[in-house]
């Protein structure tokens, strides 16, 4: 539901909004100031959204404290929104599992999958769908001539709404179990949506896709906004996605001044890091595909990697070890500024769980969203759209640096400079986006169908900038991320002036 500006979208924007107003007022006390937020959010005496004013405030209170980066908690525990909320009054605050919770009294309890026959049957003479349900689950009223179905036989196939006309027969499905990749959404014993964590990769489709907004994520606001006021030099390192997220007038010295106007001492683009990460992937390809692995797969997306890692263990070794563009610019950015604090900013809640990871940690100290990141900037009362261009506000980095950012980006980046390097050798690719597809494509590689392959999963359909964190239409931002790609002063990553560093970055880095 990116770009359709819905309630949750609403609501979410309000609460990352006022967490970082929260942050920015030092005068009164943290406690008392989160106790009023959701009446602020949620005033007056009649709901806005839900039909009970007191259970919308709930569910605000329950988002204040993830936005906080507090555990969620259920409706039949008793204390304070403001409960453990000394943990998180601190600069440097980790996210601490899980990342995405289900906030069960929010939760509708939709139906995992039915198949249901609507008004529209007209009641033909023909009866395709009788005819093609395996289990005679459908029959017809001799009264109206209507296709009836009995649950209790139904296996939910489909093949009676393939088979219909009129399409009077449809498949309705749990959203959010539809949009996982995983097939980590189940029901607990109230029927509500509950979440498998080891399935789970942090993707964040389900939290998108929930009608009903009961899916959050937790962030980091408040912990970024108090690391900027201790005084710390605080870097943005910010994802190629950013392009048309804030408006299509924003460019990338537009975003430059508005970050540094919120404090931040500078901005890095992470296509800087993509270029490093082709790199060392396509030096990772030659040096062991075919003779050490069957195939390589990209390890840039971490809900595609860790994807990988979990359902097919056996081939884990196939991920490439290449740090990821994030953990590339952290540490580039870290290299030459000793004592930096580095915030990712970009389009992803997978990036929330990779920097939890401990190899990652050091190097990359805060992760915000685009949509988390146009809360700050509304709290300061920013409007990036006047504000002045600031010079320098784009780095020395590739369009297929850039190019990350759209499904196929990567493969093509790396197969680049391959060609480069070796102009001579022939490189396969396939690429899948969304976890669903990433999963047959992995399936296949395993049954030995993508031998000496380059394989690219992007764990959201489009790529990065359709991550769960970005705020625009897919379609347009992918057409937007190309257009800036191509105003690149280099096409292939290997011509960059950050290569020459890729040694002093990589030399002694913890394996992933």
């Amino acid at each position: 539901m990116r770009g359709i500006e819905t309630r949750i979208q609403q609501i979410r924007h309000k609460v990352f909004s006022e967490v970082a107003r929260m942050a920015y007022e030092t005068t009164q006390p943290v406690k008392g100031q989160i106790e009023k937020l959701p009446y602020k959010i949620i005033p007056g005496e009649i709901a806005n959204f839900r039909n009970d004013v007191f259970l919308e405030r709930a569910i605000v209170g329950e988002r204040l404290r993830l936005a906080m980066g507090l555990p969620c908690r259920g409706a039949g525990e008793q204390a304070p929104i403001s409960e453990g909320i000394e943990a998180a009054d601190r600069p440097e605050t980790y996210y601490t599992p899980p990342l995405i919770n289900i906030i069960k009294f929010a939760c509708n309890a939709c139906p995992e999958k039915r198949v249901m026959v609507t008004h529209g049957c007209m009641g033909c003479l023909a009866h395709p769908c009788v005819e093609v349900c395996p289990k005679n689950a459908v029959h017809i009223d001799r009264t109206t001539g209507r296709a009836i179905i009995d649950q209790e036989k139904c296996v939910k196939c489909g093949r009676c709404a393939e088979a219909c006309s009129y399409n009077a027969i449809i498949v309705q499905e749990r959203p959010c179990a539809a949009a996982c990749g995983m097939n980590a959404i189940n029901s607990d014993s109230q029927g509500k949506a509950d979440i498998d964590y080891d399935k789970c990769v942090s993707c964040g489709m389900c939290l998108v896709n929930c009608p009903f907004g009961a899916i959050a994520d937790k962030s980091q606001i408040f912990q970024v906004i108090r690391e900027i006021q201790s005084g710390e030099h605080v870097y943005a390192a910010v994802a190629p996605s950013f392009v048309g997220q804030f408006g299509p007038k924003v460019t990338s010295g537009k975003l430059r001044a508005a970050i540094k106007q919120l404090g931040f001492t500078d901005v890095f683009e992470v296509a800087v890091g993509a270029d490093l990460c082709a790199v060392q992937e396509a030096e990772d390809f030659l040096e062991n595909v075919p003779e050490n692995l069957p195939f390589m797969a990209t390890s840039c997306c971490p809900a595609w990697a860790a994807m990988a890692k979990k359902t097919f263990p056996d081939y884990a070794k196939c991920v490439s070890m290449a740090l990821t563009p994030m953990t590339l610019t952290a540490r580039l950015i870290k290299h030459t500024r000793p004592g930096a604090k580095v915030v990712f900013i970009g389009p992803c809640s997978a990036k929330k769980l990779e920097a939890m990871d401990e190899s990652v940690r050091s190097e990359v100290d805060f992760v915000l969203t685009f949509e988390e990141m146009a809360g700050i900037f509304a709290a300061r009362e920013i409007d990036l759209d006047s504000i002045e261009d600031l010079p320098g506000g784009t780095n020395d980095s590739s369009s297929d640096g850039r190019g990350f950012a759209v499904a196929g980006g990567v493969a093509h980046a790396v197969m680049d400079v391959i060609n480069e390097k070796c102009s001579d050798r022939q490189i396969k690719v396939a690429c899948a986006e969304g976890l669903k597809d990433c999963r047959k494509l992995m399936a296949l590689a395993k049954a030995g169908k993508y031998p000496g392959f380059l394989l690219e999963g992007m764990a959201c359909p489009g790529g990065c900038v359709a991550g769960a964190g970005t705020i625009q239409p897919i379609v347009k931002s992918q057409a937007a991320v190309k257009t800036y790609a191509s105003k690149a002063s280099h096409r292939t990553a290997d011509k960059t002036q950050h290569v020459k560093e890729l040694e002093n970055l990589v030399d002694n880095a913890p394996e992933k």
